[in-house]
């Protein structure tokens, strides 16, 4: 993976690693050999279990930590070595949302965003517009003179939202901000950073343990773990071909697709003796991913094939399925030929008597 600054990458991670002191001595290792360019206009997701080291990979972009080895770029310049005016001008290019919102409950909705302006030194006449237009843009024109105590979990997260617009960031980072809302307001919001990414171009970093946040907004992700990037590419490319059993494991929560469990129950990982048949897993992708293969496999093999579960879901805006089926043991290989003369991909999951 490129990591030079002549990338044009909005954000590069280039062999980062992190320590901390250890309590009674010793350091104690959060990250080691980060390398990941985050390219501009892009949504990018980084997931991760609690303790994987996602966080503290987040607060590098603004430098509320610095890295222990290697360089984190901002537009092409070191966050780690930025001091003084050099970090203050990268950090009013990086607004920040955050899990629990963040708000002061002693300023209304509008004093809320306008404080990083204030901040900054812009005139009253100044503030008043833009803070005006980004309430707007969040849907919350009406309760503009509102108090936190007053707004719901959605309404908050917006505000935090407008807040981390104000100083007219090229790179927005997200922090865990859908994790406290319930389902259908982690929609909405999921909805406003995907129109905010569209209408202003701004690149969206975001971190979540959660894969279904991903799919909903990310084109890229990469996966985390103990520290260590193990995974990354785009996010269709993660959810149809997932290599690392970390992946696999956050994916097989989102994909809807499991085994009934009397055929779980029953399954073996070597072929048992006599009549058998052969569980697979298709996942169908690319221009055939709705074409009826399953029928014309039938009609041309003359083979009988069991559909066992499936789900068909959609991730940048492109379709794929998962399908889970059985086949005669002793034709499997004809039915896994075909399939993959059509460009989908299989996966033998074991075999039942």
């Amino acid at each position: 993976m490129k990591t030079e600054s002549s990338t044009g990458a909005a954000i590069i991670f280039d062999e980062v690693g992190k320590s901390f002191p250890k309590k009674g001595g010793g350091q104690v290792t959060a990250l080691e050999g980060i390398s990941l360019s985050v390219e501009p206009g892009t949504i990018t997701g980084i997931i991760g279990r609690s303790g994987a080291g996602k966080s503290t990979l987040l607060r590098m972009v603004n430098g509320l930590e610095k890295p222990t080895s290697g360089k984190v770029l901002v537009g092409g310049r070191d966050v780690g070595e930025a001091k003084g005016q050099a970090l203050r001008d990268i950090r009013r290019e990086v607004g920040m949302i955050f899990q629990h919102f963040n708000l002061l409950s002693s300023r209304t909705v509008f004093e809320n965003v306008a404080l990083p302006l204030e901040i900054s030194g812009m005139s009253s006449g100044e503030i008043k517009k833009r803070v005006d237009d980004l309430v707007a843009r969040v849907g919350l024109q009406e309760l503009s003179a509102r108090y936190p105590a007053e707004l719901s979990g959605g309404q908050k997260q917006r505000v935090g939202i407008a807040r981390a617009l104000a100083t007219q960031p090229k790179v927005l980072l997200s922090d865990e901000a859908t994790s406290a809302l319930d389902p259908e307001t982690t929609q909405t919001v999921l909805e406003l950073l995907s129109d905010i990414n569209r209408d202003l171009g701004l690149t969206i970093l975001l971190i979540t343990h959660e894969m279904a946040v991903v799919r909903d907004i990310a084109s890229h992700v990469a996966v985390i773990e103990d520290g260590h990037i193990v995974e990354d590419g785009s996010t269709y490319d993660i959810f149809t071909d997932p290599k690392h059993p970390t992946t696999k494991s956050f994916l097989s929560g989102v994909t809807g697709v499991t085994l009934p469990e009397f055929i779980a129950r029953e399954l073996t990982e070597t072929r048992p003796a006599g009549p058998a048949r052969e569980v697979m897993r298709i996942t169908f992708v690319g221009e055939n991913a709705t074409d009826p293969l399953l029928a014309k496999m039938s009609t041309e093999l003359s083979l009988q094939v069991n559909i066992l579960a499936g789900a068909i879901e959609e991730v940048d805006a492109r379709p794929f399925g998962n399908l889970l089926i059985s086949v005669e043991a002793d034709r499997a290989d004809e039915a896994r030929n075909f399939l993959q003369q059509n460009q989908q991909r299989t996966e033998v999951l074991g075999y039942v008597s």
